[in-house]
């Protein structure tokens, strides 16, 4: 199976999905065989979930129970065979792993079932370009495809592979390969040094959120759990909500008030089980919004089995740990209560006590997320007594929007402030400090 690596352009700039008309045209779907290697707790409903919002057809499912993957072949050679009649039988015409291959698992596999193989990265990558908006998550999705596809340029141009050893037998299918990758590691370059300029201004526009003293709030959890839903309420937003995997995956921030402050709120990127590495490399500047936060918002789907809602925890927590957010605070926030029982409510009270049951569907429980929020920020602040002068009419405003608990007293040398503020803002103001020396 040959790929091009320049993020899929069918020569006239315009980007084909993998499964031909894909989510553009769901009756054009292709019909998977989903497989997986592992112990008997493997589960392929995830692996199905992100098909569908692929727009693929799952066909069947198949799991060789094992250890460790065959490191050729994935499947074991008696599998194979297994395999390929499955394929054959439920009239599947593409095999999608429910884990990242290796180029040689890959190549051997095809040959063995005699058709395409898809793996969980490459669906996942196919998803995303599809789903990306703006000029940075379409910079984002062509370094990960870009990085995916490198190591699997060998055997794009067998047909014109070296002819022998010694001067004058260098094939021309040989240099092809090498200036392939040469093309695709300049473009890797040029992504990332453009890549970079972005993380530059969003640092900017992150330290100019710091010196007007904002405090920042960002949704994080598995895709699919309702992020921008409960954006969209919270904020007033009107973020494109749909019933599929990474629907939203560049950040988008909005503000809300809190105690008559001003608080920004950014969804970012749902994550997966397994997600592969270098998608977190990739993403790696919308999850700093999250890095940044002073309060992470870990939104669940309350819907799932506690089985399956734990590990859906776990799943997030770890890629959180890998970005350094989880040493931030967070708080856990369990969407979609209106569609859960009264059993099962009161299953999640016993078991999360300290998480927010809610419903970004009905408003149910956001008044208590929002004392939550406010709570939690507030906790942050610190005490300061301030004497700012008449002339810096500007800080006044400034305090008046952003400081809580705050008591002013017009005297004749200026106007005495105290107050609770964010630690950046109270030490910009150091200055204005009573007693702070002259």
């Amino acid at each position: 199976m040959q790929r091009d690596y320049r993020d899929g352009a069918n020569g006239n700039g315009r980007r084909e999905s993998r499964y031909g008309e894909g989510i553009r045209n769901p009756r054009a779907r292709q019909r998977a065989l989903c497989i997986a290697s592992g112990r008997d707790d493997v589960d392929l409903a995830e692996l199905r979930e992100l098909l569908r919002t692929a727009g693929v057809a799952v066909a069947g499912e198949m799991i060789q129970p094992r250890d460790e993957p065959d490191p050729n072949s994935y499947f074991g050679s008696g599998k194979l065979e297994e395999l390929k009649r499955e394929a054959k039988r439920c009239n599947a015409n593409v095999i999608a792993c429910d884990d990242e291959l290796s180029p040689r698992q890959e190549r051997n596999l095809e040959q063995a079932v005699g058709m395409s193989v898809v793996d969980r990265t490459e669906i996942i990558l196919d998803i995303f370009a599809g789903h990306a908006r703006s000029a940075e998550g379409k910079l984002q999705v062509e370094l990960a495809q870009l990085e995916y596809n490198l190591s699997r340029m060998r055997g794009l141009w067998t047909h014109l592979e070296r002819l022998g050893a010694g001067i004058g037998t260098r094939g021309p299918g040989e240099s092809q390969i090498e200036t392939d990758r040469r093309l695709a590691r300049d473009r890797i370059t040029a992504l990332r040094r453009r890549l970079d300029q972005v993380r530059s201004a969003r640092a900017t526009q992150r330290r100019e959120r710091e010196r007007k003293s904002i405090a920042t709030v960002a949704l994080a959890g598995y895709t699919n759990a309702g992020k921008s839903s409960l954006l969209n309420t919270l904020t007033g937003a009107q973020v494109t909500v749909r019933d599929r995997l990474f629907e939203t995956l560049d950040p988008t921030t909005r503000t809300m008030d809190v105690d008559g402050r001003q608080v920004l709120v950014t969804d970012t990127v749902g994550f997966i089980r397994k997600l592969p590495h270098q998608l977190v490399e990739a993403f790696a500047s919308t999850l700093e919004e999250a890095l940044t936060a002073e309060l992470v918002l870990h939104v669940v789907d309350a819907t799932m089995e506690e089985e399956e809602l734990v590990q859906m925890i776990r799943a997030v927590d770890d890629v959180l740990a890998e970005t350094g957010v989880i040493e931030n605070d967070s708080h856990l926030v369990l969407n979609k209560i209106d569609l859960v029982d009264d059993v099962r409510r009161q299953e999640l009270i016993y078991r999360h006590p300290e998480a927010s049951l809610v419903s970004a569907v009905t408003g149910e429980g956001l008044a208590e997320l929002r004392e939550t929020i406010a709570e939690r920020l507030a906790a942050k602040l610190v005490p300061v007594e301030l004497l700012v002068p008449y002339s810096r009419g500007e800080l006044l405003d400034t305090l008046h929007k952003q400081a809580a608990e705050l008591s002013r007293e017009d005297r004749a040398d200026g106007v005495l402030i105290r107050a609770k503020l964010r630690r950046p803002l109270a030490e910009r103001l150091g200055e204005f400090t009573v007693g702070a020396p002259a």
